[in-house]
């Protein structure tokens, strides 16, 4: 359901798996953050179990009833890719201002089989509600969605998006590249329509400061037949550091 990426005392980076809600849903299973916590508590436990040991004293009871774990952003059900869960409340505190300034890079990586209207550059403009949950991207500019993207030729006539969104707005790359005639392959609403095993849309890098240090994960997706195709492969391993790309100005 996910794998870790790199533990800090503040903060965890995991990747999560496609079609892993993020939060519970109910009879069907826990979420994403649901079994991160779980494996907090875990590691908590069996550290305290150690001290004790080491010790020789009786173990406290409910000591882990305390462990805090905070959602800082959110992904969608059918998006796999980084995540970070903050530790602590000051931590979770400092990462929403990071994000409400702008000042995490995000990076993802998506498939259409659909020709674009544009191979590249800049798509924004307010978003608004539609039909069935789904979104769609207005002409105004009053609170715009804003995704810089590229793009490149894969085999079965279809393409590779590597985007970069500069406002956190709900479905804003799906409704993005269906805006420009490109939905993403496996997207249950965009996208119906398309034979997939998966929705093809993973959060691929961070590049952030915590308290003056530098951080960048990358994880490239681990599952979906045209993800794993070798020539889709061969590309993704050539971007390795997207930030370092001559982006499309904004």
């Amino acid at each position: 359901m996910y794998k870790i990426i790199a533990e800090h005392p503040d903060f965890i980076v995991v990747d999560k798996a496609a079609g892993v809600n993020f939060h519970d849903e109910g009879d069907i299973g826990s979420g994403l953050f649901s079994q991160v916590k779980d494996m907090v508590k875990s590691q908590v436990k069996g550290m305290v179990k150690n001290q004790v040991k080491s010790q020789d004293k009786k173990q406290p009871q409910n000591q882990d009833d305390n462990v805090e774990l905070y959602p800082v952003h959110r992904l969608d059900k059918m998006t796999s890719g980084l995540v970070i869960f903050a530790k602590t409340l000051a931590c979770a505190q400092t990462f929403g201002q990071l994000f409400k300034d702008h000042d995490i890079e995000k990076y993802y990586l998506a498939i259409s089989d659909k020709k674009p209207s544009k191979k590249q550059g800049l798509i924004k403009g307010d978003m608004g509600k539609s039909r069935r949950g789904m979104f769609k991207l207005l002409r105004t500019m009053d609170n715009p969605a804003i995704t810089q993207f590229f793009s490149y030729s894969i085999p079965n006539k279809q393409r590779l998006y590597l985007l970069k969104p500069h406002s956190g707005k709900t479905h804003q790359l799906r409704v993005a590249l269906a805006s420009i005639g490109a939905p993403i392959v496996g997207d249950p609403l965009y996208y119906s329509t398309s034979p997939a095993d998966r929705g093809y849309l993973h959060a691929f890098a961070l590049r952030f400061s915590y308290l003056g240090e530098a951080f960048e994960f990358t994880s490239l997706p681990t599952k979906g037949e045209f993800y794993l195709d070798p020539q889709v492969n061969e590309q993704l391993l050539a971007i390795k550091k997207p930030w370092q790309l001559n982006w499309p100005r904004l």
